[in-house]
């Protein structure tokens, strides 16, 4: 009966150490997909941030070019009246010779 125990124990003791291999093996597993994870994580956040800076810039640039496009067509708006007085004063001056 004894020796039936202790084989029982000891079958028992090697089946917990497979089992505490495989945890471990699987642990080793694990941190190395977290470690990816984590990299991937750090990866993305800085392309993120890449992305957001681009962002402002291209934000700037276009505020830029839409003052200067309403600069531009205000110019132009006077440049307009300018060259409709000049076409009156010169059909004007047509008209009085």
């Amino acid at each position: 009966d004894a020796n039936r125990q202790i084989s029982d124990l000891k079958f028992k003791l090697a089946k917990s150490e497979q089992e505490i291999t495989a945890l471990e093996q699987n642990v080793i597993r694990l941190e190395g997909q977290v470690a990816r994870y984590k990299t991937a994580a750090e990866n993305a956040e800085r392309v993120e941030d890449e992305l957001k800076a681009e962002k402002r810039k291209l934000q700037r640039e276009l505020r830029s070019a839409l003052d200067k496009t309403e600069e531009l067509e205000v110019s132009n708006g006077h440049l307009v009246k300018r060259l409709e007085k000049m076409k009156a004063n010169r059909n004007a001056l047509l008209s009085q010779q």
